[in-house]
């Protein structure tokens, strides 16, 4: 999936989220890119994130970087 589709798509996410606040916002957000994303679709915005993040929103990034890596054999 094209990093510009994921980068939408999360900044979506974030902006439902922003209702509960700075503090907890990032964490929902996580949760929920853990929970609905599959894993190709969360390695690709982590990928996007090591390239700079561009156009991420900040709560988005900031989730991006809660979500645990997968590790490579």
């Amino acid at each position: 999936m094209q990093a510009e589709k994921l980068v939408r798509m999360a900044n979506q996410i974030a902006t439902f989220f922003k209702a509960q606040g700075e503090a907890q916002a990032p964490a929902a957000i996580a949760d929920h890119l853990m929970q609905f994303w599959e894993p190709r679709m969360r390695n690709g915005i982590l990928a996007h994130v090591d390239q700079g993040g561009a156009g991420l929103d900040p709560l988005a990034r900031q989730a991006v970087e809660l979500l645990p890596r997968e590790k490579k054999h």
